[in-house]
């Protein structure tokens, strides 16, 4: 396996790329180490390096471990610490890695063709949206997966824009699939779902939509999303559905606004939703919620798998 560079440059201002990049050179640096858990990582900001502190990170250690500095925000460099950042970028010490994150503005911009002299540049510039289709391209060759160019229009027009949204959910699209990823796939997860909040899962539940609201609350947990705030979400339809279910006519849902805790355009079209229920079927959605707060709040059981349930649960009793 080659010896990764010394010096690496991560160039642009995409959040998302050049978090992935920094993990790549380290993954790939720690593979080729005999200890790769002892592999030391120390991260500064531009702005505070000396070059004292700097010549100390990249002197050998008496016993040759392996360490990786990371030095983020370049772009901020003062006056003062340009001297310490060039040191740490002409880094040829064995065993001894230096990766500088640099947006490509700022104040510092001027040190931009310097630096990328000096190391391997890696680029995360923001992308265009003429670029995504290949970023979707190239995230599914992660993961040893060739895409049609269906399924890559498929992905951009259901999941959106967002490129760390993008790779979750080519991620889960991929292990769901066993990677056979079809058009019908990606359309059965993710069509109308780009850009999804809790609040609209709980409409797609509350519409009896159920696989389109189980693929958004799959993928809403694989982005990060807390638990908590989807059973909100959810227990907060319901909850109005269940106070406007025994309105006698719009007028009287509206007057409900407040306690509702809804904006007046919004309960008509709730209200006529509750009308639609069976008031059997909303004792017990209220009751499913009331389990589900209690499993996303630590009462028991694995909270993703509550959510799922949930959603599932509700949008089976939905009309």
């Amino acid at each position: 396996m080659n010896q990764p560079a010394p010096v690496h440059l991560i160039l642009g201002e995409d959040d998302f790329l050049t978090e992935r990049a920094r993990r790549d050179i380290i993954d790939a640096i720690k593979k080729t180490s005999a200890d790769p858990g002892a592999v030391g990582i120390i991260t500064m900001r531009a702005s505070d390096l000396t070059e004292g502190e700097v010549a100390m990170h990249l002197s050998p250690s008496l016993f040759g471990e392996e360490r990786i500095l990371v030095i983020t925000n370049a772009e901020d460099t003062i006056k003062d610490a340009h001297d310490a950042l060039l040191l740490a970028a002409r880094n040829d010490q064995p065993g001894i890695y230096v990766i500088i994150q640099h947006t490509g503005k700022g104040r510092a911009k001027n040190m931009v063709k310097a630096l990328s002299k000096l190391g391997v540049v890696h680029d995360a510039a923001k992308l265009n949206a003429s670029q995504r289709g290949q970023f979707v391209t190239n995230e599914f060759r992660r993961h040893n997966v060739r895409p049609t160019p269906d399924v890559t229009r498929a992905v951009l027009e259901g999941v959106g824009s967002d490129l760390r949204e993008l790779a979750a959910a080519i991620s889960q699209l991929v292990a769901d699939t066993g990677g056979d990823v079809t058009v019908e796939h990606v359309r059965t997860y993710f069509t109308g779902v780009a850009e999804v909040s809790g609040f609209d899962i709980a409409d797609l539940a509350c519409n009896g939509e159920t696989q389109r609201a189980i693929a958004s609350t799959r993928r809403a947990l694989q982005l990060g999303i807390d638990p908590i705030v989807l059973a909100a979400a959810r227990g907060g339809n319901i909850a109005a559905i269940a106070r406007l279910y025994s309105a006698r006519s719009v007028g009287e849902a509206k007057d409900r606004a407040g306690v509702v805790k809804m904006p007046p355009w919004k309960i008509e079209s709730t209200y006529k939703k509750a009308r639609r229920w069976d008031g059997d079927n909303i004792s017990k959605a209220v009751i499913i919620i009331a389990e589900l707060d209690a499993a996303t709040k630590g009462q028991g059981g694995d909270p993703g798998y509550a959510i799922e349930n949930a959603v599932r649960q509700i949008a089976e009793l939905a009309p």
